[in-house]
């Protein structure tokens, strides 16, 4: 079972909490993340993009790198684990993506792959005179795929003359091409519309866990993945995201996790709801609407493993099992500790990762 990272390439990684680790995100903490990952054995690291924070007290994710810049700098200082950047499509056109991209796979050949960021938060692109209007709500997915049909057609073939309701191209070239003509692509949707577009276009797509130490939470929803990859014939795998919040004891854990959820930024989270309920469209299983809800929103309701290091493992064990998934990614409370206690206590537990002998960073 392939193991990543979450790269902290927003201030305060995912915890919306006064109490949780504070920090900037610098190229040197993201670097030292990528690379003890490397040296544990973990098979890849993405980086996301966010434009604008939500402020509050912690002045949460006001603070970002660019997702492509930083992947890049990544690719330079690392030798075998794979690296994601995320392309904001209504930010950055599909022809200078497949360039940057291309670009990026010559540093590490093979290592690289494209998550693709349709944009749910108005509050990111109107700042910018980028945003669309409430129509891109319903045609989001839509533009998606004609951005990546521009992208594939780029490195596959080097000229695209796509013609789309959202996308025109007349005669763009892109050269050089990725050594094979393909880069991975990820998708992120939870909705069915979501789920499609993964289906049709992507390689990857994540699916979110919920609530605290229910690690088969995910598993209708992966189902519902499969479910579309079987329609369309494709070979499409979940990845799943959670959090690990690990402690030499169950209790030690727990207590980590009451304090953060105890010390919620609530500015911070009331803005971040607004942005959510903007989209009068989505369904409730759609990533925007599940981030947000009130139960556990300080981590943004992603599935959370707390406990011991001989429980967590258990249940990444139990993760490893629901039938389609190809990976499981991992953010962390605290980026540098998390991994150096997953890489030396947690993974060599882990069935799912029996025979790993990764070096010691």
């Amino acid at each position: 079972m392939d193991i990543g990272v979450f790269l902290p390439i927003g201030n305060n990684g995912w915890l919306i909490s006064k109490s949780a680790p504070q920090y900037l995100p610098t190229f040197a903490l993201n670097k030292a993340v990528v690379q003890k990952s490397e040296a544990y054995g973990l098979d890849f690291a993405l980086s996301m993009i966010k434009l604008k924070g939500f402020g509050g007290e912690t002045e949460f994710w006001d603070h970002c790198l660019e997702s492509f810049t930083l992947t890049a700098g990544l690719a330079a200082v690392t030798e075998r684990i794979k690296l994601y950047a995320s392309a904001p499509i209504l930010a950055l056109p599909p022809a200078m993506a497949a360039r940057m991209a291309a670009t990026v796979d010559a540093i590490a050949p093979g290592r690289f792959g494209v998550n693709i960021v349709t944009g749910w938060a108005p509050g990111e692109y109107a700042q910018m005179g980028l945003w669309p209007g409430d129509a891109h709500f319903g045609n989001r997915y839509a533009r998606a795929a004609e951005y990546v049909t521009v992208l594939k057609q780029l490195w596959r073939e080097g000229r695209s003359d796509f013609r789309g309701e959202f996308h025109t191209m007349d005669g763009c070239v892109l050269s050089p091409r990725p050594a094979d003509g393909h880069i991975d692509i990820v998708a992120a949707g939870q909705s069915g519309n979501g789920m499609r577009f993964a289906a049709e276009h992507a390689d990857y797509n994540f699916v979110l866990g919920s609530g605290v130490n229910t690690p088969l939470a995910l598993a209708d929803t992966t189902a519902a993945l499969m479910t579309e990859a079987r329609r369309t014939g494709r070979d499409v795998g979940a990845l799943s995201l959670f959090m690990i919040i690990a402690a030499g004891t169950d209790a030690a854990a727990h207590a980590k996790w009451r304090d953060y959820h105890d010390h919620a930024d609530h500015a911070a989270l009331a803005y971040m709801s607004g942005e959510t309920d903007a989209d009068a469209t989505d369904d409730a299983s759609a990533t925007a609407r599940t981030i947000a809800l009130p139960e556990g929103a300080v981590n943004f309701n992603m599935g959370t493993l707390v406990g011991s290091f001989e429980t967590v493992a258990g249940m990444l064990d139990e993760i490893a099992e629901v039938p389609g998934t190809k990976g499981i990614m991992l953010v962390f409370d605290d980026f540098l500790e998390g991994i150096e206690n997953f890489g030396t206590r947690i993974q060599p537990l882990l069935r799912c990762r029996a025979g790993r002998t990764p070096k010691t960073p």
